[in-house]
C-alpha cells in the first residue's frame, strides 16, 4: 500500500464517526460490512460480530491517539499483523480481517515518519481527523477556513467583550 492510500484508509476509518452530524458510520454490524466493501473492498458476508467490534475499539484508540488523548490503561485493542519480508530486502506488513488492514496502513505510516502528521481537529463540534502537509508540521484546524475562523472569531469575541 502506499502512503497515500495509508493516508486515504487511516483517515476514512478514524472518520468514519462524524463528530459535527452525529452519524457513526460503525453503529451497526450492516453499516460495517458496508463501510468494509466501499473502502476495502471486501466481500460483507465474511465480517463477523466479533471484526466490528475489533474495529471499533481500533477506531477509538487511534482516534485518541491521533488526538493526543494518553491513555490510562493498556491499548484497547492488540491487531496482529503479517510480515513479509522477500529476497530482495522488501518488508511488508499485511492482515486478512478489517482491523488488521487499517493496523497495517498504520504501522506504514509510523514506519515511515508520517504518524505524527496525523491530527484531529481540537473544535469540539468537528474532531475531523485530518492529514497535515505543513513543512513544520503545525498546522492545528482541519480547515482554517472553518474551524480555525471559528476560533478566532471566538477568541477575539472574548477579548473584546
Amino acid at each position: 500500500m502506499g502512503e497515500r492510500d495509508a493516508v486515504r484508509l487511516v483517515l476514512d476509518f478514524v472518520n468514519s464517526l462524524d463528530v459535527e452530524d452525529g452519524t457513526d458510520a460503525f453503529a451497526e454490524q450492516a453499516d460495517f460490512r458496508e463501510w468494509t466493501q466501499e473502502h476495502l473492498g471486501m466481500s460483507g458476508e465474511g465480517v463477523t460480530r466479533r471484526d466490528w467490534v475489533a474495529a471499533r475499539r481500533l477506531r477509538d484508540t487511534l482516534r485518541a491517539a491521533i488526538g493526543g488523548q494518553s491513555a490510562a490503561e493498556p491499548p484497547a485493542v492488540v491487531v496482529p499483523l503479517q510480515l513479509a519480508l522477500t529476497p530482495d530486502g522488501t518488508v511488508s506488513l499485511s492482515g486478512r480481517k478489517p482491523a488488521e488492514i487499517v493496523a497495517a496502513a498504520v504501522a506504514e505510516l509510523a514506519l515511515a515518519g508520517d504518524w505524527a502528521r496525523l491530527k484531529i481537529c481540537p473544535a469540539d463540534d468537528c474532531q475531523v481527523g485530518f492529514y497535515d502537509r505543513s513543512r513544520n508540521q503545525s498546522r492545528q484546524w482541519c480547515s482554517m477556513a472553518v474551524c480555525g475562523n471559528r476560533a478566532k472569531a471566538r477568541a477575539h469575541r472574548d477579548r473584546v467583550t
